[in-house]
């Protein structure tokens, strides 16, 4: 039977955002629903998150509720078809020449400049 140490040992994903309503920051994992903590600094939020998800766990456990297990990165092939115009297709070729890599290295490239511009200001 999975006890609490099993659960709190996964690898569940966090998220931190800052709160301007509390001028501080909340800290939640998605896939425990409910399981959110705040915090004045970003380091206070997420210490404190690991006494919620030992308390959200116990909970669950004690209530013979469903505990969903973390999303884990190995699932995922890390691979997609994307399909694209033409005249997309040859400036990105273009560009990727210009920076010496292959056209698959450069858009990576571009995908992760955009989640990382996303990520940032979701979180400053």
């Amino acid at each position: 039977m999975k006890d609490l140490s099993y659960y709190m040992a996964l690898p569940y994903r966090v998220e931190l955002v800052k709160d301007p309503d509390e001028d501080g920051y909340a800290a939640f994992i998605p896939e425990l629903k409910g399981c959110i903590t705040t915090g004045v600094s970003a380091i206070d939020a997420l210490e404190s998150l690991e006494d919620a998800k030992a308390t959200w766990l116990a909970s669950a456990i004690e209530d013979g509720d469903p505990i969903p297990e973390p999303d884990i990165l190995k699932d995922y092939s890390g691979e997609f078809k994307l399909r694209m115009p033409k005249s997309l297709h040859r400036r990105l070729m273009e560009r990727s020449r210009e920076e010496g890599v292959s056209m698959n290295q450069y858009c990576v490239m571009l995908l992760s400049r955009g989640e990382a511009l996303s990520t940032t200001s979701s979180i400053g």
